[in-house]
């Protein structure tokens, strides 16, 4: 019965990843998940604590349970996966076939690796068996097909992080099971130099096959090496206490502002970069907010958990967080509430084992946690949010403006609702109101456009010099942009405050420069800058 309650409990909350979803707001807003997740943390603080009253000389088989949960939670992100990919089930993202109940594929397919080393093991474990009971002959033939299952979709995702964490984990699980350590000593004290050759044999199939997955999505990757690059330099600004939870938006634009504006930089990181709202490594991402030393914190915590269930012979739970561990490498599984949380059940999974002691510990931070989420949740404001932006799209500016100050209170910590309130009293031509939201926004936000938006309010209130310095700030925050080009030539073009040189050098940028999409727009711009020239009699070379 007790077993009953827990199996309830963890079911509960893992289950956020699958059915915490809503279509009173986009998908990939996560308010309505951290909503579900904290009423479903207390389901879990409760069944737990059923199951203290009801085992009291019996220890619970937590591990096992979040193993099997997982599992069957597993089996159906792939059948989910499966019937996006022949059109039977809409996808969650437009530019995406294959995103299960996820918003993209990447931490889908990150979901599915996760779980890979946990059916991996246990298909192995009862594989030995001999004489299989009835259940044990269900749970070797549900591991076998959700692991096919997984293998078939994985692929399909293009993930190259989760590739990679599925076969490291997989590899290490299989390793641990058949005791590849001790035969390696063996095989190396018998044939060292076949060994050898062994080894530098591995390390070249090892580097072709990274060559390989670079170039498979090579501009991808070197817009994942250039965010790292950022990231490191804005962690050498603050390594020790960080820049403050909820601050590396924030921090990262400052960060690549001032790269850019040294002029020291390639053709590739200028086409590479973006205003990114997380660094795509959650170590980096962890050092960058919180410090260095809370990070190495957080690694020596997970480091005693993975050595205490390795050495308590939990590797199939181990292999999944080594899955989750090395997918952190070069994705955001930690900025999605639902694998977040998974995670913390799977270190939990390694470390409790028979201790009431440790598991009572955890069930305290799970009611801490879900108290957390409970209470300073934005579901209802995002949705009222959701309603508003219909105004905001079709330009009914005044209504969105009204609905948007009422929200203001709830939702001044995200950088898109301050940026569509600031636009909307910039159309308003309420400039000292919108420069003042769009401050606030750049706190959260790194998009240069709240920048150009800023240099027009100050350029219309006639303060030409603060109008510049806001509008050369968006062109060293993503050079690759025309548009805060453009803006500098209308601003040069101003009788009060003409500048031909300045002038000449934006407009030949403009209209030499060459962007990322041809689109309408860039034409358009590129036709106005002519007439300006001409009507200001600027000679800049023939184009």
């Amino acid at each position: 019965m007790a077993d009953v309650i827990t199996l309830t409990g963890v079911a509960a909350i893992l289950s956020v990843v699958v059915f915490a979803t809503s279509n009173d707001i986009p998908v990939g807003e996560m308010a309505y998940q951290k909503l579900w997740l904290g009423r479903m943390l207390f389901v879990f603080v409760v069944c737990c604590l059923l199951s203290f009253c009801l085992n009291r000389k019996k220890h619970l088989s937590f591990p096992t349970i979040v193993t099997w949960v997982l599992i069957v939670l597993g089996g159906m992100e792939a059948v989910w996966g499966l019937r996006q990919i022949y059109g039977l089930a809409v996808s969650n993202h437009s530019l995406y076939a294959l995103t299960g109940s996820f918003y993209n594929p990447g931490p889908y397919s990150g979901y599915l690796a996760m779980i890979f080393p946990l059916c991996l093991y246990e298909w192995l474990s009862l594989k030995e068996k001999t004489g299989r009971t009835w259940a044990e002959q269900g749970k070797y033939y549900i591991a076998l097909g959700v692991m096919l299952l997984i293998l078939c979709v994985l692929p399909a995702g293009m993930s190259r992080s989760a590739w990679i964490a599925a076969a490291i984990s997989g590899t290490w699980v299989y390793g641990m099971r058949v005791s590849w350590g001790s035969r390696l000593k063996e095989f190396g004290r018998k044939y060292k130099k076949r060994l050898v050759l062994a080894c530098i044999a591995g390390s070249v199939m090892i580097i072709v096959a990274g060559y390989a997955l670079f170039q498979l999505k090579a501009t991808s990757a070197n817009g994942r090496l250039f965010m790292w690059k950022i990231s490191s330099m804005a962690i050498a600004e603050s390594p020790v206490i960080g820049h403050g939870t909820g601050n590396f938006v924030s921090a990262y634009g400052r960060a690549q502002e001032n790269y850019f504006a040294n002029g020291e930089f390639s053709e590739t990181e200028e086409l590479v970069a973006g205003s990114p709202e997380y660094a795509f490594n959650e170590y980096l991402q962890v050092a960058m907010e919180y410090g260095i030393p809370f990070l190495l914190v957080v690694s020596l915590v997970i480091a005693f958990c993975l050595w205490k269930g390795s050495s308590e012979g939990r590797i199939g739970i181990c292999g999944g967080v080594i899955s989750f561990l090395v997918f952190s490498f070069s994705s955001y599984p930690m900025q999605i509430p639902g694998f977040a949380v998974t995670f913390y059940l799977l270190l939990a999974a390694c470390a409790i084992g028979r201790s009431k002691v440790i598991l009572f510990l955890f069930i305290s931070m799970m009611a801490l946690l879900g108290t957390y989420y409970w209470r300073n949740n934005q579901y209802a404001a995002c949705k009222d949010w959701y309603r508003s932006k219909m105004l905001y799209n079709i330009g009914a500016y005044q209504s969105a403006k009204e609905d948007y100050g009422k929200l203001y209170p709830e939702l001044a910590n995200r950088g898109a609702f301050l940026f569509e309130y600031g636009y909307s009293l910039h159309k308003l031509k309420e400039y000292d109101n919108s420069t003042r939201i769009l401050e606030e926004a750049m706190a959260h936000s790194n998009d240069p456009m709240i920048l150009n938006i800023i240099g027009k309010n100050y350029q219309a209130l006639g303060d030409y010099e603060k109008a510049e310095e806001y509008l050369i700030r968006s062109t060293h925050r993503l050079p690759g942009r025309i548009y805060p080009y453009y803006l500098l030539v209308k601003l040069y073009a101003e009788p009060q405050y003409r500048q031909p040189e300045k002038l000449k050098y934006a407009a030949e940028i403009v209209l030499t420069k060459e962007p990322k999409v041809q689109s309408t727009a860039i034409r358009e711009m590129r036709e106005d800058v002519k007439k300006i020239i001409v009507d200001y009699s600027v000679k800049v070379n023939e184009y």
